[in-house]
């Protein structure tokens, strides 16, 4: 399988009022069931971080596949994230996704790389999640993307491919506490 894995976990967690990435659900961080659901599938999975670099740094150091960069301008959100991220891609595709969507699974993964459009997107209740495989070739286009500009913008642009899931956990990210207790009374 040609594929990389890129996980944003750059952000301040401003809204839980806490660093979520390591919030455990069944002993496990956030951040770890999040790299463990693209482990099997991916040849490498570049987490990017920025706020509290060490703690991310420790909690991926036990995955061989694992590969940490710092995005020093984590400050101006999201997309400069992606874009730090997926210049370490060096598969044909990569899956992409926050690093705070605990409740993605293997499954999920192994249904979207079945299908070989340039972005496949998984949808629940017809609303779109994570994680999202992109084609390597459109790298240099998320690139050229301007400052302001985000991952919703550019993905409006293409012709993304949906697949339909019965699975609400694609949707489900933790930027709050009370997210955070809803997911975990999920897990059971």
């Amino acid at each position: 399988m040609n594929v990389d894995g890129v996980i944003l976990a750059a952000g301040y967690s401003s809204r839980a009022n806490t660093f979520k990435m390591e919030l455990e659900i069944n002993k496990k961080s956030i951040l770890q069931r999040c790299i463990e659901a693209l482990y099997e599938d991916c040849n490498n999975i570049i987490v990017v971080s920025g706020y509290k670099h060490e703690k991310i740094e420790k909690l991926v150091k036990n995955y061989l596949k694992v590969k940490v960069v710092y995005n020093e301008e984590f400050h101006k959100g999201m997309f400069s994230s992606i874009k730090k991220g997926i210049q370490s891609v060096t598969a044909e595709r990569f899956l992409l996704t926050p690093g705070d969507y605990p409740l993605i699974n293997k499954k999920i993964v192994k249904r979207l790389l079945d299908e070989k459009n340039e972005v496949v997107i998984p949808s629940f209740n017809k609303r779109g999640g994570h994680p999202v495989l992109i084609n390597g070739s459109l790298i240099k286009e998320i690139l050229a993307e301007p400052e302001d500009s985000n991952l919703k913008i550019y993905l409006n642009k293409k012709q993304c491919s949906y697949i339909n899931t019965d699975d609400e956990g694609i949707l489900l990210d933790v930027d709050t506490i009370e997210d955070y207790e809803y997911v975990k009374n999920i897990v059971k």
